[in-house]
């Protein structure tokens, strides 16, 4: 008898998209002459009437040309290709701080922004620390300028965010390019070309939790990269993965080295992904557990007001906004 918890049929719509095929249009959303015009009277309330961000809500402003366009890149995120580029925040005309309040009160405006961290840090800043993203050691890829692969943010952990927010500051001075794939064409193409692999990629797997546990929890956590409830969703980070068998003392076993190995095959393909340089003041905003994204290694500008700089949010509606969901 089949096992019904596997996708067995091809999976179709518009999240089942080859790169090649998208144009801009799916996925670019501008901030219109009277959204910038909100924007900047909400900064200039923001200089007048300083709080804490994090405490700043959306439905505290009149914006509703802002809530317009945030609302076509909800139905883009669930209804469409699943991720969009927004264009863009005038960030020359406002502070680091100013910036991040907009994003904050845009992106609040899609779903509600949850903690990254088992502190409730609800702001993550994206840029490289010098550390090193060792097995154990809590130091998340994107603390470094190393390549990140095609992942899931927060695989690791048992409420990973519905949809991820990043607002670019600063570019690299070489480097970092960004790259989103479908994991829904993922899943076809493994239904298609790897059959008995993709089995185990249903099965649990081991991932590093990053140090984002209470004192006498295990380090690490089980999953599959692949669960198919009202649509098929992934849970895919393969340094995680790794350092999670690491954790473990133990290998990956033979049907998840292949499997994780069938699933790079086909996400490295030309033509599959949809590549950009994310700029200044744009957005970028993912399905979390539809897409999986990437950046490339990048190499940072030596005066540190120059490097590269992102702030990250991510926005889940249910459960507690704490970072175990």
């Amino acid at each position: 008898m089949a096992d019904l918890s596997i996708r067995h049929e091809p999976i179709e719509g518009p999240s089942a998209w080859i790169g090649r095929d998208v144009h801009p249009n799916d996925y670019q959303v501008e901030l219109s002459v009277a959204c910038q015009d909100e924007i900047r009277r909400v900064v200039d309330e923001i200089r007048a009437f300083p709080l804490p961000t994090i405490v700043l809500r959306a439905e505290a402003f009149a914006m509703p040309a802002c809530r317009e366009q945030m609302a076509r890149v909800r139905r883009i995120l669930d209804h469409g290709v699943r991720f969009a580029i927004v264009d863009r925040l005038l960030v020359a005309e406002m502070d680091t701080g100013e910036a991040t309040a907009i994003f904050w009160i845009l992106s609040s405006m899609i779903a509600r922004p949850v903690a990254q961290k088992l502190d409730g840090t609800l702001i993550y800043d994206v840029l490289d620390t010098g550390q090193q993203a060792l097995p154990g050691s809590g130091v998340r890829p994107d603390k470094t300028n190393t390549e990140i692969r095609f992942h899931n943010d927060n695989a690791y952990n048992e409420t990973p965010p519905n949809y991820v927010g990043l607002l670019c500051l600063r570019q690299a001075m070489s480097g970092g390019h960004s790259r989103v794939i479908s994991f829904h064409t993922t899943h076809n193409a493994l239904l298609a070309r790897y059959p008995k692999e993709l089995p185990r990629l249903y099965r649990p797997f081991w991932f590093d939790r990053q140090r984002e546990y209470h004192p006498g929890e295990s380090p690490v956590f089980a999953a599959p990269v692949f669960e198919n409830s009202e649509e098929v969703k992934a849970r895919f980070s393969v340094h995680q993965i790794n350092s999670g068998y690491a954790l473990r003392g133990e290998p990956i076993d033979d049907g998840g080295a292949a499997a994780i190995a069938a699933m790079f095959e086909i996400v490295e393909e030309d033509g599959l992904s949809v590549d950009f340089d994310l700029e200044p003041g744009q957005m970028q905003f993912v399905d979390n557990r539809a897409l999986g994204h990437s950046r490339t290694l990048f190499v940072d500008y030596p005066e540190p007001e120059r490097k590269r700089h992102l702030v990250r949010l991510w926005l889940r509606d249910y459960g507690r906004r704490a970072y175990p969901g």
